[in-house]
């Protein structure tokens, strides 16, 4: 009966780290980058990225972005951003956005950016409602009207009623630069 105990005992708790996933915490992640401690915020999310947590992937994207704990690097960015983006992560489609209007990392392109942004405010993303609403103001009828077609043809999982739970990523001055 003791073997037997002992045995279930270190079945346990070979499995609970499996459970904890390589101790990456979301909440450690946003503390750490409240105060300031980005390499800290990158070490707790990404493991969460990796493993696909979309509010996390899109964290890790805008670090990349402004070279908080990591290197700039707009590449990087951009694949965090897809990831989360097709996962119908609303934040993730507005920072879509955001990076082709800006051409970070990609072709500056306004259709594309403006369908993004399309898919961003569709997911509920006010932000993206904004930069819609501003980016258009700079577009032709038929650009928009392209960027809407776009829209309609590429939306990602998750996007409308069926729109998928998102944390929100910390506040940040720098919204994306």
């Amino acid at each position: 009966m003791r073997m037997s105990l002992q045995f279930s005992i270190a079945v346990v708790l070979s499995i609970v780290p499996l459970a904890v996933p390589a101790w990456a915490d979301y909440k450690a992640g946003e503390d750490a980058y409240n105060r300031g401690d980005y390499a800290t915020a990158v070490h707790e999310w990404r493991p969460l990225a990796e493993q696909g947590d979309a509010s996390a992937q899109v964290n890790l994207g805008t670090l990349y972005v402004n070279g908080q704990g990591v290197s700039e690097d707009y590449q990087q960015a951009l694949y965090w951003f897809r990831l989360a983006a097709k996962q119908g992560n609303a934040m993730a489609l507005t920072k879509l956005g955001l990076m082709y209007e800006r051409g970070n990392g990609v072709t500056q392109d306004f259709i594309l950016a403006h369908k993004w942004y399309i898919l961003g405010a569709a997911n509920g993303d006010k932000l993206g409602a904004e930069l819609r609403d501003a980016l258009a103001k700079r577009m032709t009828p038929a650009q928009i009207f392209q960027a809407q077609q776009r829209a309609l043809e590429g939306k990602p999982k998750g996007s409308g009623s069926q729109k998928a739970k998102e944390r929100r990523p910390p506040q940040t001055r720098n919204h994306v630069r």
